[in-house]
């Protein structure tokens, strides 16, 4: 009866902005509606699995040559599966703030709710800037890693300008997205992202199979530790995406049905990740070891340009999904977060931008920079924090007889509970933080060793 009545206080708010906003009969406002509102289980959806997978489907296959095909299935699938956890756990975290909160009467009307506000809200001041500490660090160098990503696959359509030179194109672009208010108006960006990943994931597994394998193809990985914990780290940040969850969340009509979306968003993205993954290595192998991004490998069609064209569509769609929750942050912090007015917030989030454009002009090394931002980032915002902060929030009893939503019976109740969620913050801290942190960083200063800051052209071919 207590959980029923606390649905009602969850569901509201975006409903109540529809009916304000939406009111307007005429066609055109329906059709506003159709493409800019989005608030359902399905946008979610798209949401979610558009945002997990972009420019990292790219970089797989040189996981794969890091760590041999079977270590690459079985993280792919054991990765997926704790990613799908930790963002199980932050969403009954935010469905037990802000249920507590609309309690005592607050409005989210015009305040987007993010991570750091939950952790304050339920575990105190200290937790939340460790948060936003490593939440804002993550999305800043996720959009990093997009930017490069638009400079890297460009260059394969058309290299008469360097990849720094379209880095800083791509940047001027990509600065339009502080004009998308919240995630709430991604409705169509999610939709057309998730069939782009989908065409180019399918791209790359028949291209690779009709092309067959190539002269003396080697399949010696793994060969080296350093190698291995770099490959590994960069799937642990395939399966990290959920930065945003909170901000998807709270862009639903209800809230409290994302708690398996995450969950279906991941099983689809492995039917992308493992075919191409797999295809791409068993056609080139050891080659890929030197070139991090698949696209570089295959021959230049009217199939692969296409495919270089959708991914920087889709890189554009997600740097703006990672910036968002930064430019909430921004307006948080200067105050024009609950001005109404779309140019104001534009204009105030433009300063945001500039240093993940300089950022991305600084370490240019798509691929690398992956396993380096999931060993030290990803790790501890998407996988120990939710897990640590689930535990902490739930270990009085009161708070156990009180919660919003209960373990399932499958789960062995709290305490199958608490077990999963020590074993993800132990593996997490010795596997991908120690060894992966260790492993990732020693190739990203060989990238520098042998490339050099502010590099024009990372891993570009010779010109005679």
């Amino acid at each position: 009866m207590a959980s029923e009545k606390v649905e009602t206080v969850v569901a509201g708010n975006y409903v109540e902005m529809e009916r304000e906003e939406g009111d307007s009969k005429s066609a055109r406002s329906k059709l506003s509606n159709f493409f800019w509102h989005g608030g359902s289980v399905y946008d979610a959806w798209f949401s979610c699995a558009s945002n997990q997978v972009a420019q990292v489907l790219l970089t797989l296959p040189y996981s794969f040559s890091q760590l041999g095909m079977l270590s690459g299935i079985l993280f792919q699938l054991f990765y997926g599966l704790m990613g799908s956890w930790t963002a199980y756990l932050i969403s009954l975290l935010y469905v037990e703030y802000r249920t507590r909160k609309e309690r005592e009467k607050v409005d989210f009307r015009n305040h987007v709710i993010q991570w750091f506000e939950v952790l304050d809200g339920l575990l105190g001041k200290h937790w939340r800037n460790i948060g936003l500490f490593f939440n804002c660090t993550f999305l800043l160098f996720g959009s990093v890693i997009q930017l490069i990503a638009c400079a890297s696959n460009i260059y394969y359509i058309n290299d008469n300008l360097d990849k720094r030179t379209w880095t800083y194109i791509f940047g001027a672009c990509c600065a339009t997205t502080v004009f998308i208010p919240s995630f709430h108006n991604y409705r169509i960006w999610s939709f057309l992202g998730l069939i782009m990943t989908s065409y180019t994931a399918w791209y790359l597994t028949i291209a690779s199979l009709l092309h067959g394998q190539a002269d003396g193809v080697k399949h010696s990985g793994p060969t080296k530790m350093v190698l291995y914990f770099t490959g590994a780290t960069n799937i642990l940040y395939t399966f990290g995406g959920h930065a945003v969850t909170v901000e998807i969340m709270h862009a639903m009509w209800k809230p409290q049905k994302f708690k398996m979306i995450y969950l279906f968003a991941t099983l689809y993205v492995l039917t992308l990740t493992l075919p191409s993954a797999s295809a791409v290595y068993w056609a080139f192998g050891d080659l890929l070891l030197t070139h991090s991004n698949a696209l570089s490998l295959l021959p230049r069609t009217g199939f692969r340009d296409t495919a270089v064209i959708l991914m920087l569509i889709h890189q554009f769609i997600t740097f703006g999904f990672a910036c968002t929750p930064l430019y909430f942050v921004w307006e948080k912090l200067i105050g024009v977060h609950e001005t109404k007015s779309v140019f104001k917030r534009a204009l105030a989030r433009l300063p945001v931008v500039i240093p993940i454009w300089f950022l991305a002009i600084i370490f240019p090394f798509f691929g690398p920079i992956n396993s380096t931002v999931g060993s030290l980032l990803v790790t501890f915002t998407v996988y120990i924090i939710p897990s640590l902060a689930h535990m902490i929030t739930f270990a009085p009893a009161s708070a156990r007889e009180n919660a919003v939503e209960r373990p399932p019976s499958f789960l062995g109740g709290w305490a199958g509970m608490y077990s999963m969620n020590i074993f993800v913050v132990v593996w997490v801290l010795i596997v991908g933080f120690g060894f992966g942190g260790w492993a990732s960083m020693l190739n990203f200063i060989q990238q520098i060793d042998t490339f050099g800051l502010f590099t024009k052209c990372y891993q570009c071919p010779h010109k005679p």
